[in-house]
């Protein structure tokens, strides 16, 4: 049985943490349906879908997956980057408890799981605005016993490394070169962004279907090339908060 944590839109959503946009409208109520829409595709991918209500202090809580990583043999409560996150972990860690031993990041590290991308048994973690040094001195500690590799990577001009890459299919990871050298990633497969959609890396791989936005055609065109099966939703709101497919759930299987 797969899990997918989800938390409901803030009513403050439109004060969300930026970094590298510039700060456009964002339509509540239209984020809040697609929002629905997005739980709506992982419950048709088999996914029991646990929705948090909304946080109404805290702006960017819809972004569930920043503040937990969950593995089979233990979930990781973060410490993010950016200090208005910091009290999103209590809830999450909560909805987590049922599942999975916990552990915690501590000051002075920090973690955002949105730089986080495990790939088998090698866990890469973003070098970026959000996470540091004693962050991922701390997550290798904890994995080490568990038989997982922590590997710091460099990301250049986006949030997260899952704005760069993430993983399409058991062998394939959808990337975009600009933002991360993609010789880290040893033997594996890549699709490359539309060189017009830098911003196209992110979905989310759930058995055999990839959950992915609508407003990435170009990219979209070559993923179904690849023969992938895609689930399309709609996230142009969180995507002004500079967020994506990733970020709105933390999914994982009941052990």
């Amino acid at each position: 049985m797969l899990i997918a944590i989800t938390r409901q839109i803030s009513p403050r959503f439109d004060e969300c943490e930026l970094t590298h946009l510039d700060r456009q409208p964002i339509d509540l109520e239209r984020a809040r349906v697609q929002h629905r829409q997005y739980e709506a595709a992982l419950h048709e991918l088999g996914c029991e879908v646990i929705s948090l209500p909304p946080e109404a202090d805290l702006p960017d809580s819809v972004f569930v997956e920043d503040v937990a990583l969950v593995f089979d043999e233990i979930a990781v409560i973060t410490r993010p980057g950016a200090d208005s996150r910091k009290p999103e972990t209590e809830s999450i860690a909560w909805a987590l408890s049922p599942y999975r031993m916990l552990r915690t990041i501590a000051a002075p590290g920090t973690i955002d799981g949105g730089d986080v991308l495990r790939v088998g048994q090698t866990v890469y973690v973003g070098r970026s605005n959000r996470s540091n040094r004693s962050g991922v001195e701390q997550l290798q500690a904890l994995l080490a016993p568990y038989g997982y590799r922590v590997q710091s990577v460099e990301v250049t001009g986006c949030l997260h490394l899952k704005s760069a890459v993430t993983q399409v299919c058991e062998d394939t990871l959808l990337i975009n070169p600009a933002w991360v050298d993609r010789s880290i990633f040893g033997e594996m497969r890549f699709i490359d962004v539309d060189d017009s959609e830098p911003s196209a890396a992110n979905a989310v791989w759930i058995d055999d279907a990839v959950i992915y936005p609508s407003s990435f055609a170009r990219t979209q065109r070559r993923l179904e090339a690849a023969g992938l099966h895609l689930k399309i939703v709609a996230a142009t709101e969180v995507a002004k908060a500079e967020g994506a497919v990733t970020c709105c759930s933390l999914v994982f299987r009941r052990v």
